[in-house]
């Protein structure tokens, strides 16, 4: 039952809007007297009588000793200042008193947040320290490859084995399309981890999560032009680091270019994978990436290039293609109109038929590349790259 603090009458509407029975709290202290005598509660309200030094003191307190509990504030008026103080000091949202809808929305929102938290609360001390998760990249440095559906399609194979929790990460951050290939309209997305840099922590990236089934979940690509220039690098790194304890296996889509952020994916992971199709251009592309890859020191066995539509007729053998790229493919993913139209339908191929031949062949790469290979993968940040020529530049 959650808990609702405001002093004045004004707490009735608020309580229309969270909705069902609500224990009310006339101060903080109280407030947090009724935390302590239920260790099953995730919600407190936060009215906007309440002074909002305490406010936000109460929320920064309550995220380091119960972390599963969201606050949300209600404010008369509320300003970009504001929201920033309040999602520093860990309140999960700020809304407009009065607004019911959103105060409402923000309550379920909150408590999907929690239920994800207490779903990966860590193992008791005395119990084995849980294994980092394994981060994925995907790239291309050809656009038109298929790479977004490929790494669409592999989270969801990756997924499908036993219970591993997936993420997959929207990295191509100015024209991402992860979220339309499954048609999900995110109500948060990377360029919300900007207030949180510096002191991001499982509750925050938690927060910042789209789920698109139960174990596997997305975080997106900013939808507002120009959010894009707004995230630094280090904030990807940052988030990397975070997912990869809450996630067995995390997989990057990045854009069809080098830059500081795929670069810091790169760095962060286990294992690269390098797509590319038959023909000329995107084979030309590989080949330089692989030699940039080999310049930057990234180790060669964390690496496998995928051949996709492997099986189309456009006057190059598999011959041409190895001699070309002088690297051994590691899966062929064989060319069918289903892919296309299944990204239009917005439902992964893996998903929608797993015994087709390219499930199949993506489900395979998974499993033999992925997957067996996970425990002797090289740790990342210690690959042997120099990581100093990037800090100076």
């Amino acid at each position: 039952m959650p808990i609702l603090c405001e002093p004045a009458a004004s707490a009735r509407e608020l309580v229309l809007s969270i909705g069902g029975k609500v224990r009310a709290a006339d101060t903080l202290r109280a407030a947090a007297q009724m935390l302590e005598s239920d260790p099953s509660e995730t919600l407190v309200v936060v009215g906007p009588d309440c002074p909002v030094g305490e406010a936000l003191t109460f929320a920064s307190t309550l995220r380091l000793i119960r972390p599963a509990v969201g606050v949300i504030l209600a404010r008369d008026y509320v300003d970009v200042n504001m929201l920033q103080q309040a999602l520093r000091a860990g309140v999960r949202e700020v809304v407009q008193a009065g607004d019911q809808a959103a105060l409402s929305a923000a309550c379920q929102r909150s408590y999907e947040v929690s239920m994800r938290l207490l779903s990966t609360t860590p193992a008791p001390p005395e119990a084995p320290r849980r294994k980092e998760g394994q981060i994925v990249t995907v790239f291309a440095a050809k656009g038109g490859c298929g790479k977004t559906s490929f790494a669409i399609n592999l989270a969801v194979a990756l997924a499908r084995h036993s219970d591993r929790r997936v993420c997959i990460v929207d990295l191509d951050l100015a024209f991402g399309d992860v979220a339309i290939s499954v048609q999900l309209d995110p109500a948060k997305t990377i360029v919300d981890a900007l207030p949180m840099a510096g002191h991001l922590d499982n509750t925050g990236a938690a927060s910042l999560l789209t789920r698109y089934q139960p174990n596997l979940e997305m975080l997106l690509a900013p939808t507002t032009p120009g959010d894009a220039e707004k995230i630094p690098a280090s904030l990807i790194g940052e988030l990397l680091a975070v997912l990869r304890t809450i996630f067995d296996c995390v997989v990057v889509d990045t854009p069809a270019q080098f830059s500081e952020h795929v670069l810091t994916a790169m760095d962060n992971s286990s294992h690269h994978v390098l797509l590319t199709t038959p023909d000329v251009p995107a084979l030309k592309n590989l080949r330089i990436t692989l030699d940039m890859l080999d310049l930057l020191s990234y180790p060669r066995q964390i690496r496998s290039v995928v051949l996709n539509r492997a099986d189309s007729k456009v006057g190059l053998s598999m011959n041409d293609v190895e001699r070309v790229v002088r690297w051994p493919i590691a899966a062929h993913i064989p060319s069918s109109r289903e892919v296309p139209i299944s990204i239009n339908k917005g439902t992964p191929l893996t998903f929608a038929n797993p015994g087709h031949p390219v499930s199949q062949a993506i489900s395979r790469f998974a499993q033999q590349r992925i997957l067996e290979p996970a425990g002797s993968a090289v740790e990342p940040g210690k690959s042997g790259r120099s990581r100093g020529r990037r800090r100076t530049a």
